[in-house]
């Protein structure tokens, strides 16, 4: 990766569940965050005008994050396809792993809901910040 895009994103009191820690559930809310802001930043897109659905989505937890832990969500694209991309996150307080994401993302057609090509303004930034071939 050419230069990594990480987010910071407050833990919220309404994040903890009854076990102290985030729940699980909300993991995919910070990945949905980190996506966005990775899309707005690194691939100037407005996200309100650029269609994608999640076809999977993986998590997996290394230690619970607290209320008080300061995250930071890493993300890059790990592979590039004619219509889809994977997406990977690393969850990380205080510079060490706590969780990481994997998301395989698809590029739509919300009139015929079938998948569309990635057109070039989006795929050659990606290629170019993410050093793919």
């Amino acid at each position: 990766m050419s230069d990594e895009f990480t987010l910071s994103i407050p833990v919220r009191f309404r994040d903890i569940d009854r076990l102290n820690h985030v729940n699980n559930a909300v993991y995919s809310t910070y990945l949905e965050e980190a996506r966005f802001a990775y899309l707005e930043s690194v691939l100037d897109v407005d996200i309100t005008e650029f269609e994608l659905v999640i076809v999977n989505l993986e998590l997996s937890f290394a230690r619970p994050i607290s209320l008080d832990d300061e995250l930071e969500v890493a993300v890059s694209i790990t592979e590039l396809g004619e219509t889809s991309w994977t997406m990977t996150y690393e969850f990380r307080v205080d510079g060490d792993v706590v969780a990481t994401g994997k998301t395989t993302n698809v590029h739509f057609d919300p009139e015929s809901e079938q998948p569309e090509p990635l057109p070039d303004e989006i795929r050659e930034p990606i290629l170019e910040h993410e050093s793919l071939e």
